[in-house]
């Protein structure tokens, strides 16, 4: 068994790696704040992670489900109108599109 001070040095060592890493990203974003990139990011990435998410979801349930393909379009549909004309509230049209999607699965 290794000795009690070689269990403190790795816990040590193990603590210090962890902090430092966690407050890396914010000692390299502190300069990029004021960067058109960051921002144009800021702006498109939210976006362009739902869609990446939307499209392998979609896909997913269109190949397990082939003959249900309006179930899914129905339930998208539903997401996407309730999200642009309820006031673009996420929980709101994710449950909407979610609850039209558990139903029509269900009972038709």
């Amino acid at each position: 068994m290794p000795s009690i001070w070689y269990m403190i040095a790795a816990v040590a060592i193990g603590g210090i790696i962890t902090v430092l890493l966690r407050a890396l990203p914010f000692a390299i974003l502190k300069p990029l704040r004021k960067s058109k990139f960051v921002k144009a990011l800021g702006q498109w990435m939210p976006a362009g992670l739902l869609v990446i998410l939307a499209v392998v979801m979609l896909s997913g349930e269109i190949s397990a489900r082939p003959d249900k393909l309006w179930v899914v379009a129905v339930a998208s549909a539903v997401t996407v109108v309730t999200h642009l004309f309820l006031g673009r509230r996420a929980l709101l049209s994710i449950f909407a599109g979610t609850t039209v999607y558990i139903v029509l699965l269900n009972f038709f």
